[in-house]
């Protein structure tokens, strides 16, 4: 069992569904986000600082705010992120993308240069990443760029730091919020959508909570792995 475990975006999703799940481990449970995730507050073991982590400033002092009091941490799983507007690469404004690239791949330097100056010992760092970091999918655009340049960080740390275990991990298919938006649309252009249509509601495309359990094999899974590595959950 993992006794510490740091997560960031659990104010839903993927991420809420991971923090519950250790929770009921019996882990203590360490939250980076903007909103504030109220039932998991009434947990004794939820610890949770509100941070803007496009905010590299914020993230250095709300990190050692946060984990003030720990030494350390068993398991981080950086899992914040955003989806754009499926559209076209050309018809994607760069700022956009620079937005993207903030929250799903900056943002995570920031948090783990912070954790690194703030606790003496981390075992395991697995980013949440994303089959589009490989698939390149028309539509998919600055969510596939800020993926994929997402494992290449999660490579780079790997070699600079050996005593800490690495991984970016795909999580499949999860029922989730962003789902909700990619069920609605309506343009043919984007051939995926019709897939991720087909799989929700059925065993392709489980609740955040059902996912929260595969993930955690995953995460024991893939530390017996190269540090480094890309990997996604379904093929482990």
């Amino acid at each position: 069992m993992y006794k510490t475990v740091l997560i960031t975006g659990v104010s839903s999703g993927l991420g809420h569904g991971l923090a519950n799940f250790y929770l009921q481990q019996g882990s203590s449970v360490y939250a980076l986000n903007r909103k504030q995730p109220a039932d998991l507050l009434e947990h004794n073991n939820f610890h949770f600082v509100s941070c803007d982590l496009s905010d590299e400033t914020q993230v250095q002092t709300k990190v050692k705010e946060l984990l003030s009091d720990v030494v350390q941490l068993d398991l981080v799983v950086l899992n914040a992120g955003i989806l754009n507007e499926l559209k076209d690469m050309r018809d994607t404004p760069l700022s956009e993308v620079r937005e993207v690239m903030e929250i799903n791949t900056w943002a995570n330097k920031s948090i783990i240069d912070a954790l690194v100056n703030n606790v003496d010992s981390i075992t395991q760092i697995v980013a949440i990443s994303s089959g589009a970091a490989v698939s390149g999918n028309r539509g998919w655009n600055a969510y596939s760029l800020s993926k994929a340049a997402l494992n290449m960080l999660i490579k780079l740390y790997a070699d600079e730091l050996p005593d800490i275990h690495f991984s970016a991990l795909a999580p499949g298919l999860v029922d989730t919020a962003m789902q909700d938006y990619i069920c609605d649309l309506k343009d043919d252009r984007f051939y995926v959508v019709e897939r991720l249509k087909s799989c929700r509601g059925t065993d392709s495309m489980p609740g955040p909570q059902e996912a929260a359990v595969k993930l955690d094999i995953g995460f024991k899974k893939v530390v017996e792995l190269p540090s480094g590595e890309f990997n996604d959950v379904r093929k482990l």
